[in-house]
């Protein structure tokens, strides 16, 4: 995100509600859900061989 607010195609306005959103998916239930579909992600772009 801080790459992406340096270049200029991120005002800091929407990278603010970004970060607070985050925060806020942190704290719910369904976060569990959202990190296991993060590293299975991860992981499926790992397993790329180029």
């Amino acid at each position: 995100m801080v790459v992406l607010i340096r270049g200029g195609s991120l005002k800091a306005g929407p990278a603010i509600v970004a970060i607070l959103f985050g925060f806020f998916l942190a704290s719910t239930n369904i976060a569990p859900s959202v990190q296991r579909f993060l590293n299975s992600l991860a992981e499926t772009i790992n397993q790329i061989s180029f």
